[in-house]
């Protein structure tokens, strides 16, 4: 179900396209606040001068298209502003596209994505697919994946060795199998985060 975009009032109309419209004005036509333009600039990690026609407008263009309200857009590029260098055509649109095939529905993209922008810019080769594919390999299927990386999007940049091996490894010695671990994970996915020595394995002994 396509969800209702934010509302698109005359501050949406998009400054010139000439080439000399800045970042700081461009989103400010988008409705960024200047404390909202403040936050991106020292987030953005360098002098703040991402290509406008090239990065910031079709970055937006397709983020308000994929049905995320005006906030949502918003709070995806304040939360992470280096999402405006993302390589949206090579990166971005393959990522989103796949994760839709595995059954993920708009509701869910917009969370995951302004819950961690930093997915944008996961490549779908080396971190996506190797991280579902695992999943799937405990017998996890494709809507326990989606509801698990919409809970927790963090967890396709986790470590396939630090992290998700050597938890399922713990749980499977403590007698439960894959089928229990994969729901504990859609259940939970915190647990492939947190420390086995400071939190898992002593809530267990306790």
């Amino acid at each position: 179900t396509t969800r209702a975009a934010g509302p698109r009032g005359p501050s949406r109309a998009a400054p010139s396209d000439d080439g000399s419209t800045t970042a700081e004005a461009f989103l400010s036509s988008w409705g960024f606040s200047d404390a909202e333009l403040l936050k991106v600039s020292k987030r953005y990690g360098q002098h703040f001068t991402p290509d406008v026609q090239n990065k910031i407008r079709p970055l937006l263009r397709w983020l308000s298209e994929l049905g995320l309200t005006d906030f949502e857009v918003r709070k995806t590029v304040v939360v992470f502003p280096r999402v405006l260098r993302t390589r949206l055509e090579e990166t971005s649109k393959p990522a989103v596209a796949w994760l839709k095939k595995l059954g993920m529905d708009d509701k869910q993209l917009a969370k995951t994505i302004t819950t961690h922008p930093q997915l944008l810019s996961l490549s779908l080769e080396d971190n996506l697919k190797p991280r579902v594919q695992w999943l799937k390999e405990l017998g996890m299927d494709n809507s326990q994946v989606a509801k698990t990386i919409t809970t927790l999007p963090q967890l396709m940049g986790f470590s396939l060795e630090e992290n998700f091996k050597p938890r399922v490894q713990w749980l499977k010695e403590l007698g439960i199998d894959d089928s229990q671990v994969a729901k504990a994970i859609t259940k939970h996915p915190p647990i492939m985060g947190y420390s086995l020595e400071e939190i898992l394995k002593p809530r267990v002994q306790w």
